[in-house]
C-alpha cells in the first residue's frame, strides 16, 4: 500500500501514544501512582513512534523469519534508544532513563533486558499490530485524514516548541 506523509504521521502518533501508555502503566504498577513518562506534555513518547516506524519500514521483509526479525528489531531499537539518550543528555543535560544498575548495559543508555523486550515488541509490531493499524488508517477518508493530520501535527508541534523552549531556559 502506498503511504502518504499523513498516514506515516498518524502511525507515528499512534505508536508514540501506545508507547506512552505502556510506560505509564509500568510506572503505575511499579510505584502505585501516575508518572508521565513522556518527554513532552502530551500523551506520547516520540521514541516509540520513531522506533515502530523504523522497524516497520526497515524490517517488513523479515516477517517470515521471526528470528532474524527479532535480532534486527533488537539492533534497530537499541540504536535508536542509545542515540536518543545520548542526544537528549547532551542537549538538555538530563537523563530520561538510566540502566546502569542492570546487567549488560552500555553506558546506562541501553541494556540487554530492554533490548530483548524491544525485539519481542518488534516482532509483535511488524507481524500483528502494524498490519492491523495499517488497515484501520487506510479506511480513513482522504479529506478526514488530511484535516486530522494537520490538527494533530499543529498540536504536536506546539507541545514540542513549548517543551523545548521551557527546557532550554
Amino acid at each position: 500500500m502506498l503511504h502518504t506523509i499523513e498516514i506515516y504521521f498518524l502511525l507515528f502518533l499512534t505508536y508514540a501514544f501506545l508507547g506512552w501508555c505502556m510506560e505509564v502503566t509500568c510506572k503505575l504498577i511499579q510505584f502505585k501512582r501516575f508518572i508521565n513518562r513522556g518527554f513532552l506534555v502530551g500523551p506520547y513518547c516520540p521514541i516509540y513512534g520513531w522506533g515502530a516506524l523504523a522497524i516497520t519500514l526497515l524490517l517488513q521483509r523479515y516477517t517470515n523469519d521471526i528470528i532474524v526479525l527479532f535480532v534486527m528489531a533488537v539492533i534497530v531499537c537499541s540504536f535508536i534508544e542509545y542515540f536518543t539518550s545520548y542526544f537528549m543528555e547532551k542537549k538538555f543535560h538530563a537523563r530520561w532513563w538510566d540502566y546502569t544498575e542492570k546487567k549488560f548495559n552500555l553506558s546506562g543508555r541501553v541494556c540487554l533486558e530492554n533490548s530483548c523486550l524491544f525485539g519481542l515488541g518488534g516482532v509483535f509490531i511488524v507481524s500483528i499490530l502494524h498490519p492491523f493499524l495499517d488497515g484501520l488508517v487506510s479506511i480513513i477518508p482522504h479529506n478526514v485524514l488530511i484535516i486530522l493530520s494537520i490538527v494533530l501535527f499543529v498540536m504536536f508541534m506546539i507541545d514540542v516548541i513549548i517543551t523545548v523552549t521551557t527546557m532550554c531556559q
